[in-house]
């Protein structure tokens, strides 16, 4: 997968797994994952479908509408990415952290309903439920942070509820961070991650 690779001072924290928004790249999450934690690796990975020339990590055949077999096969291939990019690029397998946004946040969240505890936690800012058609595995001990808006008419308070209630279900402990704007990031947000990052994550 197309990525970028940036190199920690710390060679013991986690590395960074940035996962963008539609039509973004591998660059776009850098100085989010910076904000998190000045000292990771960051590695930032592009998505390998294409919607109307913007780049994404899986098909949608609609708004909210998820092509699941597409889906299922390219979050196979990302777990893949993982294990042949800690080898390519020296970092610990065992300390991976994602972080996604929007559409790399439900690709993350998949990861977890599709395979288990691929990385070591979180950073889940606006994704929805990913599918219904799969049994969670067993993801107990795994720490997650979801980031919310009340009024995101992307992400629907239930979508962002009701993930953080299937993910517990499974042994996950999450926290859900609400503020009252829409589908964009916010500073208060990042904060919010950053501080649940350094106490249950890292």
């Amino acid at each position: 997968m197309q990525h970028i690779f940036v190199k920690g001072t710390d060679d013991l924290a986690p590395t960074l797994l940035l996962l963008h928004g539609t039509g973004g790249n591998e660059r776009d999450l850098i100085e989010l994952g910076k904000e998190i934690d000045p000292t990771a690796s960051l590695l930032g990975v592009r998505g390998s479908e294409i919607e109307n020339g913007m780049p994404r990590f899986f098909k949608r055949l609609a708004e909210g509408l998820f092509d699941l077999d597409n889906l299922d096969i390219r979050t196979k291939e990302l777990a893949t990415f993982i294990d042949e990019a800690s080898i390519e690029h020296g970092f610990n397998r065992e300390n991976v952290v994602a972080v996604g946004y929007s559409n790399g946040a439900n690709i993350a969240a998949n990861l977890f309903f599709q395979i288990g505890k691929v990385v070591k936690g979180a950073i889940l800012h606006h994704p929805m439920i990913p599918r219904d058609d799969v049994e969670i595995p067993d993801l107990t001990g795994l720490n997650i942070w979801i980031g919310a808006g009340q009024n995101d008419r992307m992400c629907p308070i239930e979508q962002s509820t009701g993930l953080k209630d299937l993910l517990e279900a499974a042994g996950a402990n999450v926290s859900i961070y609400w503020h009252q704007y829409g589908h964009q990031l916010t500073m208060d947000e990042v904060h919010s991650a950053a501080n649940c990052y350094r106490k249950n994550i890292r």
